[in-house]
Protein backbone atom coordinates (compact mmCIF):
# COMPACT_ATOMS: atom_id res chain seq x y z
CA UNK A 1 0.00 0.00 0.00
CA UNK A 2 1.61 3.45 -1.24
CA UNK A 3 0.73 6.40 0.94
CA UNK A 4 0.97 9.80 -0.92
CA UNK A 5 0.97 12.98 1.72
CA UNK A 6 -2.38 15.12 1.32
CA UNK A 7 -3.78 12.18 0.06
CA UNK A 8 -6.78 10.03 1.70
CA UNK A 9 -5.46 6.23 2.39
CA UNK A 10 -7.87 3.50 1.43
CA UNK A 11 -7.12 0.12 2.83
CA UNK A 12 -8.53 -3.12 2.84
CA UNK A 13 -8.51 -4.62 6.64
CA UNK A 14 -9.13 -7.37 8.60
CA UNK A 15 -10.25 -7.24 12.23
CA UNK A 16 -8.04 -9.62 14.44
CA UNK A 17 -8.81 -10.13 18.24
CA UNK A 18 -5.63 -11.79 20.38
CA UNK A 19 -6.68 -13.00 23.97
CA UNK A 20 -3.18 -12.43 25.65
CA UNK A 21 -1.79 -15.60 27.69
CA UNK A 22 -1.10 -14.77 31.04
CA UNK A 23 2.72 -16.51 32.60
CA UNK A 24 2.73 -15.25 36.13
CA UNK A 25 3.12 -11.21 35.76
CA UNK A 26 3.61 -11.18 31.97
CA UNK A 27 0.91 -11.14 28.91
CA UNK A 28 1.92 -12.75 26.28
CA UNK A 29 0.69 -11.76 22.64
CA UNK A 30 3.04 -14.01 20.59
CA UNK A 31 4.44 -11.75 17.82
CA UNK A 32 7.43 -9.16 17.51
CA UNK A 33 6.92 -5.78 15.43
CA UNK A 34 9.29 -3.86 13.29
CA UNK A 35 8.77 0.29 11.84
CA UNK A 36 7.45 3.25 13.02
CA UNK A 37 8.26 7.09 12.65
CA UNK A 38 11.40 6.42 14.36
CA UNK A 39 12.63 3.91 12.47
CA UNK A 40 14.35 3.35 8.89
CA UNK A 41 12.11 2.44 6.91
CA UNK A 42 14.52 1.42 4.28
CA UNK A 43 14.84 -1.70 6.20
CA UNK A 44 11.79 -2.79 6.48
CA UNK A 45 11.53 -5.91 4.16
CA UNK A 46 7.90 -6.05 4.09
CA UNK A 47 7.29 -2.91 2.49
CA UNK A 48 7.36 -2.42 -1.25
CA UNK A 49 7.51 1.62 -0.88
CA UNK A 50 10.55 2.09 1.33
CA UNK A 51 9.10 5.36 2.75
CA UNK A 52 6.33 3.62 4.87
CA UNK A 53 6.84 4.13 8.54
CA UNK A 54 4.11 1.65 9.58
CA UNK A 55 4.09 -0.36 12.01
CA UNK A 56 4.49 -4.41 10.86
CA UNK A 57 4.46 -8.00 12.14
CA UNK A 58 7.87 -9.40 12.13
CA UNK A 59 7.40 -12.50 13.69
CA UNK A 60 5.08 -14.99 15.21
CA UNK A 61 5.28 -17.58 17.68
CA UNK A 62 4.33 -20.81 16.21
CA UNK A 63 0.91 -22.04 18.36
CA UNK A 64 1.24 -18.42 19.94
CA UNK A 65 -2.30 -16.21 20.79
CA UNK A 66 -1.76 -14.13 17.72
CA UNK A 67 -1.12 -16.88 15.46
CA UNK A 68 -4.40 -18.15 16.70
CA UNK A 69 -6.18 -15.63 16.17
CA UNK A 70 -4.90 -15.43 12.74
CA UNK A 71 -1.88 -12.53 12.36
CA UNK A 72 0.55 -13.49 9.74
CA UNK A 73 3.56 -12.35 9.20
CA UNK A 74 4.12 -9.46 7.09
CA UNK A 75 0.64 -8.09 8.14
CA UNK A 76 0.19 -4.15 8.59
CA UNK A 77 -1.15 -2.88 11.89
CA UNK A 78 -3.35 -0.15 11.14
CA UNK A 79 -5.61 0.50 14.74
CA UNK A 80 -4.82 -1.16 17.93
CA UNK A 81 -8.03 -0.61 20.37
CA UNK A 82 -9.39 1.81 18.43
CA UNK A 83 -5.96 3.81 18.39
CA UNK A 84 -4.33 4.82 15.30
CA UNK A 85 -0.83 3.25 14.50
CA UNK A 86 -0.56 4.77 10.88
CA UNK A 87 2.16 7.51 12.90
CA UNK A 88 3.45 6.26 15.82
CA UNK A 89 7.06 5.41 17.33
CA UNK A 90 8.24 2.07 17.35
CA UNK A 91 7.84 2.60 21.32
CA UNK A 92 4.48 4.19 21.32
CA UNK A 93 3.16 0.78 19.34
CA UNK A 94 5.23 -1.60 21.61
CA UNK A 95 3.58 0.54 24.25
CA UNK A 96 -0.10 0.07 23.11
CA UNK A 97 0.56 -3.16 22.75
CA UNK A 98 1.59 -4.04 25.42
CA UNK A 99 -0.76 -2.76 27.89
CA UNK A 100 -1.01 -4.64 31.34
CA UNK A 101 -4.65 -3.59 31.86
CA UNK A 102 -5.51 -4.50 28.56
CA UNK A 103 -6.43 -8.68 27.93
CA UNK A 104 -7.61 -8.26 24.56
CA UNK A 105 -6.16 -6.73 21.98
CA UNK A 106 -8.12 -5.80 18.72
CA UNK A 107 -6.18 -5.23 15.60
CA UNK A 108 -7.30 -3.51 12.66
CA UNK A 109 -4.74 -5.08 10.04
CA UNK A 110 -3.64 -4.66 6.25
CA UNK A 111 -1.76 -7.50 4.11
CA UNK A 112 -1.18 -7.26 0.79
CA UNK A 113 -3.18 -11.26 0.14
CA UNK A 114 -6.31 -8.85 1.02
CA UNK A 115 -5.64 -6.06 -1.13
CA UNK A 116 -4.90 -8.04 -4.16
CA UNK A 117 -8.01 -9.86 -4.22
CA UNK A 118 -9.79 -7.19 -3.46
CA UNK A 119 -8.61 -5.74 -6.67
CA UNK A 120 -8.81 -8.89 -8.55
CA UNK A 121 -12.89 -9.27 -7.43
CA UNK A 122 -13.05 -5.65 -8.82
CA UNK A 123 -11.22 -6.19 -12.04
CA UNK A 124 -13.78 -9.18 -13.07
CA UNK A 125 -17.13 -7.04 -11.88
CA UNK A 126 -15.59 -3.80 -13.31
CA UNK A 127 -13.46 -4.48 -15.83
CA UNK A 128 -12.19 -0.60 -16.56
CA UNK A 129 -11.34 -1.01 -12.92
CA UNK A 130 -7.60 -0.42 -12.29
CA UNK A 131 -5.02 1.11 -10.24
Amino acid sequence: MSVNPGQPVVAVVQRIEIKKLRQGENLILGFSIGGGMDQDPGQNPFSEDKTDKGIYVTRISPGGPADVAGLMMGDKIMQVNGWDMTMVTHDQARKRLTKKKEDVVRLLVTRKSLEEAVKQSMGKKYPCYKQ
